[in-house]
């Protein structure tokens, strides 16, 4: 098995893990506090549709700069009022084709359930913050 295969089974043995515990929870529209891991794509759908401010991270388990940047995704969910939504191009490779996603980390910011910005590479904490201010 290879490195990628091997990290491929360890975050779908982390997400069937998190799906069992979260039953109650249901991890879906408002899930503010923590990110929210992005299931399919009608699932994101769901998320933007809401109709508030979304911040859509397209990450891999393998990037380093999505690795960089994790802490700060983080922490936006749980300072903002925002939706954090992590979507694993791995996992979901048609939603980051759909969203023509190249690199990686790719950002999206949603609002009223349009696109407002898309950042490529690690962004700034303050900057992010801003942004979703300005939409909220």
């Amino acid at each position: 098995m290879s490195d990628r295969d091997q990290i491929r089974r360890e975050k779908l043995d982390e997400l069937q893990a998190r799906a069992t515990a979260d039953d109650d929870a249901a991890e879906t529209v408002d899930s503010r506090g923590e990110p929210v891991h992005v299931e399919n794509a009608d699932h994101f759908d769901e998320l933007v549709a809401e109709g508030g401010v979304v911040l859509a991270d397209f990450y891999a388990d393998w990037c380093g700069p999505c690795k960089m940047l994790e802490p700060v995704v983080e922490e936006l969910a749980a300072e903002t009022d925002a939706t954090v939504a992590k979507i694993d191009v791995d996992q979901l490779q048609g939603l980051a084709q759909q969203y023509r996603v190249q690199g990686i980390p790719t950002m999206y910011l949603f609002a009223g359930g349009e696109t407002v910005e898309q950042m490529v590479g690690v962004q700034q904490k303050d900057e992010l913050r801003s942004l979703i201010e300005q939409y909220a």
